[in-house]
C-alpha cells in the first residue's frame, strides 16, 4: 500500500516502522523548541504533516508503550482516528500521567500510526436481535 504524505514544516519527519514487521509507523514532534508536559497536564503536539489514507482504510493514532511504561507519557484520545477523507496535519493529543515533567523536542516519536481497513456499515432498525448465551450481561459478566 502507498500512502501519500505532505511535509508542512521543514523539520517534519516522515512516519517509520521500528522494524518490517511493526504494524506501527513512529510519529515524531515537530516543534521548534522543546515543549514541556508537566505533570497530569494535556498538550496538544504536531507532527508536521498531513497524509492522504486511501478510502476504506483509517489511521488509529496510538501511544507508544515505552513513552507510557517508563514516562507514563500516552495519546489521550487513544486510539485517536484519522478518516479517509482529512487532510489537514496530524496532531496528537498527549497526556502525562506521571508525578514528573517530561521534555518533547523535535523529531521525539510522540506515537505510533496504524492504518486499518473497515467496512461501511448500513444500520438497520430492528425490533429483535438475535440471542446469545450472554445476552444483556454487561460490564464484568465475564470476569474480572
Amino acid at each position: 500500500m502507498h500512502i501519500k504524505f505532505k511535509k508542512l514544516f521543514d523539520n517534519a519527519h516522515v512516519p517509520v516502522s521500528g522494524t518490517i514487521s511493526s504494524a506501527g509507523y513512529d510519529l515524531f514532534a515537530c516543534v521548534t523548541e522543546d515543549i514541556t508536559i508537566k505533570p497530569h497536564d494535556i498538550v496538544i503536539i504536531s507532527t508536521g504533516i498531513a497524509i492522504e489514507i486511501p478510502s476504506g482504510y483509517f489511521g488509529m493514532v496510538c501511544s507508544r508503550s515505552g513513552l507510557a511504561s517508563k514516562h507514563g507519557i500516552h495519546v489521550l484520545n487513544s486510539p485517536g482516528i484519522i478518516d479517509s477523507d482529512y487532510r489537514g496535519e496530524l496532531k496528537c493529543i498527549m497526556h502525562n500521567c506521571s508525578n514528573n515533567s517530561f521534555a518533547i523536542q523535535n523529531n521525539t516519536k510522540i506515537a505510533q500510526l496504524v492504518i486499518i481497513k473497515y467496512e461501511s456499515i448500513q444500520w438497520i432498525e430492528s425490533n429483535d436481535l438475535s440471542r446469545t448465551d450472554r445476552g444483556i450481561q454487561g460490564f464484568g459478566s465475564t470476569g474480572i
